[in-house]
């Protein structure tokens, strides 16, 4: 490819390699996939009976030949090369969760460099070559002992590896070829985001080819596929503010702080122009992602001022979850850059919008049937309706699952807020599909819901008519359709998607494999979906979630309202759940209890860094600028006002924090938890309440740290 000055896309990265700080100089549709080893340029690398044999072993799930291996780390090497690499990494996703902290869910790595020794030299100091070894390449080992385990290994028995998912394409940036690896101990258990996902998307080849089998449609399918595209929602302020907020350093989110006067009441910021800074760093972040093969096509500013999202086409569950992480890396790397701090915690500012990372998933089959498209024949309705009732069953006998993979500090500040969808767990299909659910649970055929778009006239002659969806949106729904899709929209900015869309793909392999069970134990199709809706209906919900309506009618219908993290983790390792993933072979018993304790972990120690920060930052900053502004008003009392009572309250209920924190109990992660979520938490809220309400009168020089309106207008001027 080369642009209307004859210049290729080697050209332009030839001035990025080198001074990565000119990425932007290059055009960005030019460069776009030319840093990725993807199944075109393997294709042109490989010899043709290698690619088949390579793809073929990632439908079989069998290792790749020994001779294929050497062939295909050789061309990796000379093209990784080309593009300036000096190291390779495999690249994999610990359990090290992070609530929300700057770093927490970004993907671990330790660069090897692109050189072995030479082995067949008579040397007996070997001579060094550069090359990247076949078994290098597959595998790795590394010492994980410190990564969060649940109890799956000790330090004394710390050996783990890394494999290549070889459905992920490898990648060279800033010098480095990465490698997306899965992580496993010494005995296979996974430790890691990335594992659980593999597995369940074989989950869904095998019980999605299985019930396709059942129903007669789709036979010549091979292989599935589960799809993700993300919507990644973030907070963009001056790296100047960030340091200088002990809680955005240490948590991610201010424990302290007032809103300005004009914060997002008129959605000003909404679809405005991107101020300039940050569009310099959206436009760089887009090329970066671009560059590695990740199709960026959405940038804008969201609800909050200092808010923004970008999101990529969707592509395969596992790559795309690759490139979130990915992206937010390269987000805090090139922020850096230009003075500028990406937030991605779910609530960085209290009473502004928080932040999420809606999912949207799908699955379909390697011939082109989208399990969530309408259809335009007689076999897509079907296969539509089926699917649908699928997971409706899935989200109805492992609701509380579903909501546990979005169950953490820093969505807990989040869901149910009117700005993202609640707790409870339902599945929104549109309200005419809901019509021919009762339809069918009444004896009518599976056919009659007519998936048409509808033209919508704009009432004027200038601006065509609109072509609206099948279905409406419902963005207070935790499960909408969205045209071809569903939408799991509870998912949290700072989250990696890997656990939300394995869980995903298991509940739908639960209900596909129910279903086809049903078919063949001699029920008809139509039977078989009439009675899997009939029994699950219950989880489908039309109206609005955000009413108050809605929990009543959910405890009504035996839907769970799990609103806090403990509540939800509490359920995770339940008997129904261990069979589950068992009988799907996405987790071992021993692995869902690990899981369960690496939550546990992770909310405690998010909370209580939390409480251990906002103790510093009132006994080293606030207390002592309320002294500093007390003592101004020494003789003028009556000028003064209310101070000394405000001032006095923050003391108060400082003391009440410390003396609650100290009474935390231990031994019990689950009890533990629980104390910090129904006793700490308030108290840190009251404590808050007091801090900013001394905020209000405090001098404004005075103040110890950057306030709301400096941090999030700053770069809007």
């Amino acid at each position: 490819i080369v642009d209307k000055f004859g210049r290729s896309a080697q050209f332009f990265l030839s001035l990025s390699i080198d001074r990565p700080n000119l990425s932007t100089m290059a055009d960005a549709l030019v460069t776009a996939g030319t840093a990725m080893f993807d199944d075109v340029l393997m294709a042109k690398k490989l010899p043709s009976d290698v690619v088949q044999r390579f793809n073929e072993c990632l439908i079989s799930g069998a290792p790749t030949p020994e001779e294929d291996q050497k062939v295909i780390a050789d061309a990796m090497y000379t093209w990784a090369r080309e593009l300036g690499a000096i190291d390779f990494a495999h690249w994999f996703f610990p359990l090290r969760g992070g609530g929300g902290a700057v770093g927490g869910m970004l993907g671990a790595f330790k660069k090897d460099t692109l050189i072995d020794l030479d082995f067949k030299s008579a040397y007996v100091t070997k001579p060094m070559k550069a090359c990247l070894p076949h078994e290098r390449l597959f595998q790795g080992e590394t010492d994980g002992s410190s990564f969060p385990n649940g109890g799956l290994r000790v330090t004394h028995s710390a050996a783990a590896f890394t494999t290549w998912d070889r459905a992920s394409p490898p990648f060279v940036m800033d010098k480095c070829l990465y490698i997306p690896c899965a992580f496993v101990t010494h005995f296979g258990k996974c430790i890691d985001e990335k594992t659980p996902l593999l597995r369940s998307m074989d989950a869904v080849k095998t019980h999605g080819l299985r019930m396709l089998k059942a129903i007669g449609i789709g036979t010549d399918a091979q292989t599935m596929h589960s799809y993700l595209g993300w919507e990644q929602e973030f907070f963009v302020l001056s790296a100047a503010h960030y340091k200088s907020r002990p809680d955005l350093v240490n948590c991610g989110r201010t424990l302290f702080g007032k809103l300005p006067t004009r914060h997002q009441q008129g959605d000003l910021n909404y679809f405005q122009p991107v101020p300039g800074k940050v569009a310099e760093l959206l436009d760089i972040a887009q090329a970066e992602m671009l560059k590695v093969g990740c199709p960026m096509a959405v940038k804008h500013n969201e609800v909050a001022p200092g808010q923004h999202e970008m999101s990529p086409v969707f592509r395969t569950a596992n790559v795309s979850c690759d490139s979130n992480v990915l992206f937010m890396e390269v987000m805090n790397r090139e922020a850096a850059k230009l003075g500028l701090q990406v937030l991605f915690h779910e609530k960085p500012f209290a009473g502004i919008n928080g932040s999420g990372k809606h999912a949207n998933w799908s699955i379909g089959t390697d011939t082109g049937l989208n399990f969530f498209y309408p259809g335009k024949n007689e076999a897509g309705a079907k296969l539509y309706v089926t699917a649908i009732a699928c997971l409706a069953y899935g989200l109805a006998q492992y609701n509380e699952m579903v909501r546990c993979t979005v169950a953490h500090s820093g969505n807990d500040h989040r869901l149910g807020a009117q700005e993202a969808p609640p707790a409870i767990i339902s599945l929104y299909p549109g309200q005419g599909f809901e019509q021919h659910v009762e339809s069918i649970v009444n004896g009518g055929d599976l056919l009659g819901y007519k998936a048409e778009k509808k033209k919508q006239s704009t009432g004027c002659s200038a601006a065509m008519h609109i072509e609206a969806n099948v279905e409406d949106r419902n963005r207070t729904a935790p499960f909408p359709f969205c045209g071809n899709r569903f939408e799991f929209r509870a998912v949290g900015s700072s989250q990696n998607c890997c656990l939300p869309v394995m869980v995903c793909n298991a509940v739908m392999s639960a209900g596909m494999a129910h279903l086809a069970g049903l078919i063949e134990g001699g029920m008809s199709h139509r039977d078989a979906v009439a009675k899997v809706y009939k029994e699950n209906k219950h989880v489908i919900f039309t109206g609005n979630g955000y009413s108050a309506e809605w929990p009543i009618e959910a405890n009504k219908r035996g839907l769970p309202n799990l609103n806090t993290t403990p509540k939800a983790v509490a359920t995770w390792n339940s008997d129904k759940n261990k069979k589950l993933f068992e009988d799907l072979k996405i987790y071992t018993v021993e692995e869902t209890e690990a899981r369960q304790e690496v939550m546990y972990e992770n909310y405690i120690s998010s909370l209580c860094c939390e409480v251990e920060t906002m103790i510093q930052m009132c006994e080293t900053g606030i207390l002592p600028a309320c002294a500093k502004d007390l003592e101004k008003y020494k003789g003028f009392e009556k000028l003064g006002g209310n101070r000394k009572a405000i001032y006095d309250a923050i003391l108060e209920q400082l003391e009440k924090l410390k003396t609650a924190f100290d009474k935390k109990p231990h031994g019990s992660l689950s009890a533990e938890a629980t104390y910090l979520c129904d006793t700490i938490k308030p108290q840190m809220v009251a404590l808050r309440a007091a801090v900013d309400k001394a905020e209000g009168v405090m001098e404004a020089s005075i103040y110890p740290y950057p306030t709301y309106e400096q941090m999030i207008y700053h770069h809007h001027f």
